[in-house]
């Protein structure tokens, strides 16, 4: 906090309360590092869109909870009912996933999307200055 004071040229306590009012109008939603699959030997990343049967969604969605390569899971509208990201460690390991989404009960079918190169990682930031801009707050 006492770095983040200097660089803005605000009091520590000052810095301190807007961030504990951002996490608590659930602006920041979590800190801590940023993981990479890929370091952690799960270099393939593709999306898998999951067709549920009507009236599973909740139940599929669950189970694919206790799958950890599934690293993020939406439901979605258009091809399919959910769209999840998933982690491998190659094209073999994927397979064996996408077996395992198939085996759960209410899944339909899937098709799955490898991502070949990242173009843009994950980021807010452009949007949190576009936002204050129109805002007149940065």
């Amino acid at each position: 906090m006492r770095e983040y004071a200097r660089i803005l040229g605000v009091a520590r306590g000052t810095v301190q309360a807007r961030i504990d009012r951002l996490e608590r109008d659930g602006v920041i939603t979590a800190t801590g590092p940023v993981l990479s699959p890929a370091a952690l030997g799960h270099p393939v990343l593709a999306f898998v869109h999951v067709e549920v049967t009507q009236g599973h969604l909740d139940e599929v969605g669950d189970a694919l909870a206790g799958v950890p390569e599934i690293v993020e899971a939406f439901s979605i509208t258009g091809g399919g009912d959910l769209l999840t990201r998933v982690v491998a460690r190659d094209a073999g390991h994927l397979e064996d996933v996408i077996q395992r989404l198939i085996q759960l009960p209410g899944v339909v079918r899937t098709r799955t999307e490898i991502a070949l190169r990242e173009r843009v990682a994950h980021r807010l930031l452009p949007l949190v200055e576009a936002v204050g801009r129109r805002s007149g707050t940065v």
